[in-house]
């Protein structure tokens, strides 16, 4: 099967090189609406300033340049608190927004128009060499904290929603959520009507709040039903003792003090549907 990020290129010329840095400045205006012009963009945003830095590093790697993509890339750590190992194969448009504390391993593998949020780790999960870390594919989106660890794969317009751990693949047109994530919805377009990203990745469903719902709802069921059971042994009690069969109500009427055979207490009254 081929990899949703095999098209990415491996050494790209400077005249690539230059329309990728484009790119990855334009990309911002399309999913940042606090972008104001190209200037504020190139002097504000840490995470536009990473990507530059990754792409000369990972030129440099590239090349056999192994320990000045490394100086270069400590750099940009500092500058942006953005780590991105100069290893790491990113494809096209790919926005950071925020930028704090992203982390991307050195196998990771990031399609095109993919958009990260802060805190993101793109992890591995072994000491050994060889590929360790995640492959993202086209239009990715991933929320705010969410980690993403081992040599696992994220299909096409995969959603992870914020502070979710991914650890098993994710087919296309997913969303997960959750520790570990789980897959909550199918076919979400992450493409808005104009081809841009939709960045609505907030709006997602909560399978434990859904869940304790249930719960809550089948309790109340059961207590109802086992009212129901005591008021039938209370009237069967009132019968043998040749008193007027009582119902719910006449028990609930009586504390136990008044009413020795009734086995309701007023309390109960409060679990009644």
């Amino acid at each position: 099967m081929r990899s949703d990020t095999a098209h990415l290129t491996a050494t790209p010329a400077p005249a690539r090189l230059l329309s990728l840095l484009r790119e990855d400045v334009r990309c911002v205006f399309g999913r940042d609406p606090a972008a104001r012009n190209t200037w504020e963009v190139l002097t504000t945003y840490p995470g536009v300033h990473a990507i530059i830095f990754y792409r000369i590093a990972h030129a440099l790697w590239q090349r056999g340049w192994r320990y000045s993509a490394r100086l270069l890339s400590f750099i940009a750590r500092l500058a942006t608190n953005v780590d991105i190992h100069p290893g790491a194969r990113i494809g096209r448009r790919l926005f950071i927004d925020h930028g704090a504390g992203v982390v991307i391993g050195e196998t990771a593998e990031i399609g095109d128009d993919v958009t990260l949020y802060h805190g993101v780790t793109l992890g591995g999960t072994t000491w050994n060499t060889g590929k360790r870390h995640p492959t993202l594919g086209d239009h990715v989106v991933v929320g705010a904290g969410a980690k993403i660890l081992g040599a696992i794969t994220l299909g096409a317009r995969v959603r992870v929603g914020a502070n979710s751990v991914v650890i098993k693949n994710v087919p296309a047109d997913h969303t997960v959520v959750g520790i570990p994530a789980r897959p909550v919805r199918r076919h979400s377009p992450v493409l808005a009507a104009n081809d841009g990203v939709n960045l609505d990745h907030h709006l997602l469903p909560d399978p434990v709040g859904h869940t304790l719902n249930c719960l809550r709802e089948r309790i109340d069921a059961l207590e109802c039903e086992l009212v129901g059971l005591r008021a039938a042994a209370a009237a069967d009690s009132h019968t043998l003792s040749g008193r007027k069969p009582a119902t719910v109500k006449d028990c609930l009427a009586h504390t136990a003090s008044a009413c020795p055979d009734c086995t309701f207490q007023p309390e109960v009254e409060r679990t009644l549907c």
